[in-house]
């Protein structure tokens, strides 16, 4: 996200853009303004202190000598795509337009929680409580067709992504109340009434698009139109739905920043898209693309073999990181009247079997996620207590009261405890819901109807997962249909809301602000494309939300985070599925990598030929 959770990417995953500012010379433009107000500096720490200081050469995870040249091919698993524009909801984005295209006024470093250093931004101005921000502008800065990006395009992005732009970015964008363009090169936003210490750092994520190029285009229908971006690449040539190759720009103004040292080293990188993973996998054995991270277990412990890996022309790694990782699970869509109620939501939690998968299908590879900010600091666990015991407090009347009196862990089959058990666990939920067998169905005993829904899949491989699930849920006298569907028509279906159950991973930094909008509060609830997939409409998430945003420090960050988490985790939005602390990846030995990987993992971007 590097705080990757900051973008709205595809299924969502999205634009993961590293952001941040750089030490140099403060140019006399802001001289004027500052003698009586805060002083530019060249970066800004959401809590404590920057960790590189004025004048760093480079990050320390990346090789600063790295040679430039050669070609890196990736594969895509998809149906593929018909727009070059990621920042709208129409359409399907290519991979890689958003990282490869477009800059944005600052970068974040992928080895702090959550820190920003100069990249279209020179400087940055703020005051003590953050209550405006101030950019100064790089007068080298430029667009890809020589034009230099001044304050009126940074003014131009913010208006035209927040009113015409995906819905995430109206809601991240929500508390600027006033951008003040100061002279060519500096511009001002000011913030309304709030507490929210990450809105300088949010604002220098925000992509910097040309207003001179748009001027003349409508932003969201410009379909396969060549963009003109800031970025280290541009488009190259492409396939529409099937290839797209980006080429490194070679006076790229950026090339020389310590924020792009080391980084961007390829000289083409090629997406080409596969409907099928399994073809995927076989075409990268065969050499057709460089690099594959596996997601998959069983591929992972069988598919990795042969005469290429043992001598050493295709390496195969599982590298650890530190990042959050997030939640994964089957989503419930409470916006259907089945899932309304969150006994049925828990009950139904009893038909999935963990630790089955785990040991049948997934080499005993995960371990379970029991958090939303599993693998953090943020992590609740155990019972409430200290201050957030005293945050949850105030809303006592409103929670579930096994929020303050049982540990969230959700149903498995470990020990003595059987799947027979889990069933009859659920049976006792769901007769408190009003639920009974009649004729061998679940049924309501008011309305007769049975209990049946729908899982929507677009991943064939998926299905072995979810069809043990459902089987056990028929036990029940449930009726649960998986529906497979090609990736776009997910995609579709999915920011429509048009779903009962989904499967979906949840991302989380180690730094959680805005976005938690996007994904908890009432406000997205019923925003097409937001990620908002659960229907959470809840008036004491809403305040937890805006507390984890307005946190004064990284102590009360970390106590109001655990009291959202735990909320949303006896609300039973999700049923949890697993997580890994290693990214697991293979690549062709001409590729090589960073000796030192930062907390956040890897990043293809740093890496290059090996000549």
């Amino acid at each position: 996200m590097t705080k990757t959770r900051k973008a709205p990417h595809l299924i969502l995953s999205g634009l993961i853009t590293s952001l941040a500012l750089m030490a140099t010379p403060l140019f006399s433009a802001a001289d004027d303004h500052h003698e009586n107000g805060p002083a530019p500096v060249h970066g800004i720490a959401m809590h404590g202190e920057l960790k590189y200081p004025e004048g760093f050469s480079h990050f320390d995870y990346v090789n600063p000598e790295a040679p430039k040249g050669g070609s890196l091919k990736l594969s895509v698993v998809s149906n593929g795509f018909d727009s070059f524009n990621p920042f709208v909801i129409r359409g399907v984005a290519a991979a890689g337009v958003s990282t490869y295209v477009y800059d944005t006024l600052m970068e974040s470093s992928s080895d702090e929680p959550f820190s920003e250093y100069g990249l279209i931004a020179e400087s940055v101005e703020f005051p003590e409580d953050r209550r405006y921000v101030i950019f100064n502008l790089r007068e080298e800065a430029k667009f890809q067709d020589g034009t230099p990006i001044t304050a009126k395009d940074v003014e131009f992005s913010h208006r035209i992504l927040t009113t015409e732009g995906h819905p995430f970015y109206r809601n991240y964008y929500a508390d600027v109340r006033k951008v003040t363009i100061e002279n060519s090169h500096r511009i001002r936003f000011d913030f309304g009434e709030t507490d929210n210490r990450e809105l300088p750092l949010i604002l220098g994520q925000m992509p910097i698009l040309p207003a001179h190029y748009w001027e003349e285009r409508e932003f969201g229908r410009n379909g396969l139109d060549v963009p003109v971006g800031s970025g280290p690449y541009r488009i190259g040539s492409f396939d529409a739905g099937r290839s797209v190759t980006y080429e490194l720009i070679e006076d790229y103004w950026a090339k020389d920043l310590p924020v792009r040292v080391g980084r961007f080293n390829f000289q083409r990188i090629q997406y080409e898209y596969y409907n099928d993973d399994t073809v995927a996998l076989e075409a990268f054995k065969a050499g057709n693309f460089d690099f594959r991270q596996e997601t998959s277990a069983k591929n992972w412990a069988t598919a990795y073999t042969g005469r290429r890996f043992e001598d050493g022309r295709i390496v195969r790694e599982a590298i650890p990181h530190q990042r959050p990782s997030g939640m994964q699970g089957f989503v419930f869509n409470t916006r259907k009247p089945v899932f309304r109620d969150p006994k049925v939501r828990q009950a139904l939690a009893y038909g999935f079997d963990f630790q089955w998968a785990n040991r049948n299908l997934f080499f005993d590879q995960y371990t379970r996620t029991n958090s939303y900010f599993e693998n953090s600091e943020l992590a609740s666990s155990g019972l409430p207590e200290g201050p957030e015991l005293d945050i949850l407090e105030r809303f006592r009347d409103q929670l579930n009261p096994e929020v303050f009196t049982r540990e969230y862990t959700p149903p498995d089959t470990s020990d003595s405890r059987s799947m027979r058990d889990n069933l009859r666990a659920a049976m006792e939920l769901l007769n408190e819901a009003g639920y009974s067998i009649r004729g061998g169905k679940m049924v309501h005993e008011e309305t007769g109807k049975q209990l049946s829904f729908e899982v929507l899949l677009f991943q064939k491989s998926f299905e072995r997962v979810v069809l043990p699930f459902t089987r056990n849920l028929e036990r029940l006298g449930i009726d649960v249909t998986v529906r497979l569907v090609d990736s776009n028509q997910y995609i579709q279906r999915v920011r429509s809301f048009d779903f009962d159950m989904i499967t979906q991973v949840l991302p989380q930094s180690d730094s959680p602000g805005n976005e938690q909008r996007e994904y908890w509060h009432s406000s997205t609830a019923e925003v097409s494309g937001s990620r908002n997939f659960m229907g959470v409409n809840d008036p004491v998430v809403d305040q937890l939300v805006d507390m984890v945003i307005q946190a004064p420090d990284r102590e009360q960050l970390v106590h109001r985070v655990r009291a959202l988490d735990r909320v949303l985790l006896h609300s039973h939005y999700v049923i949890p599925h697993w997580h890994l602390t290693k990214d697991r990846v293979a690549y062709w030995n001409h590729l090589q990598r960073p000796e030192v990987t930062p907390k956040n993992g890897i990043d293809l971007n740093n890496w290059w030929i090996n000549r």
